[in-house]
Order: C-alpha cells, then structure tokens, then sequence
C-alpha cells in the first residue's frame, strides 16, 4: 500500500473496505463524513456548562461549514450529494455517493473520518 491508500484506509473499518470493494461500480452507498475542524480536540462533555457546549457546537459546525466546497466538489464528480444541507454539531454530515465518491471523500484533506451509514434494527 503506499502512503495515500494508507491514510485512506485509516478513515474507514477494514470490514467496510471490504463492502466498499464489493460494490458495482454506479452504485450507490449512504455515508456519515465526518469533516476535520479546527475545534476536533474540544470534547463535549457533560461538566462543561451549558453555554459553553453550545458555543463549541457552534464553532465545530462553522468550521466544518468551511470544508463543504470542497466535499461538494469530490460528490459532483462521483454523483454523488449531501443527503443535510449543513454538518451537525460534531462536523458530521450524511452523505451518498459511490464506491469511488466514499474512496476520493478519504483521500480529503477536509475528512477526518467516514463510516457506513448502518440501519439499526431491534434483536429478536
């Protein structure tokens, strides 16, 4: 592997690589993104105040707000398109595209992470 499928592959699950592969090429696969931000280290944990979570929240969505021309560029050319108009108070947005689309999406610069956007069913 060189360096760049490396950091690829370290944004997503082998198991996920796995299905990625799998695919057919044009079809399609719903994604959660998650966009690098320049608060990524600030938690939000249950101590801070109020206040102070919503100021953070606010300031992880405008930074991740400035990644979005670029990941809408990547999805133009793979077909693919935002399924939110804006990423959610952890920089996370939900995503469809290709097999392909989810690959170039890695490679960003922008994407700290991408996982498989999973249905959540009940055991029986």
């Amino acid at each position: 592997m060189n360096s760049n499928e490396d950091i690829q592959h370290a944004k997503f699950s082998d198991a996920f690589a796995t299905r990625l592969h799998r695919l057919k090429p044009g079809q399609k696969i719903r994604v959660i993104v998650m966009l690098q931000t320049e608060n990524s280290g600030i938690l939000l944990s249950r101590t801070r105040a109020r206040r102070d979570r919503t100021a953070v929240s606010a300031s992880i969505r405008k930074s991740a707000q400035k990644t979005l021309p670029e990941i809408d560029g990547i999805l133009e050319r793979f077909n693919g398109k935002r399924l939110a108009m804006s990423p959610d108070a952890l920089g996370c947005i939900p995503i469809e595209t290709t097999a392909a689309g989810v690959i170039a999406l890695a490679a960003s610069e922008h994407v700290k992470a991408v996982l498989e956007d999973q249905q959540i069913s009940l055991l029986t």
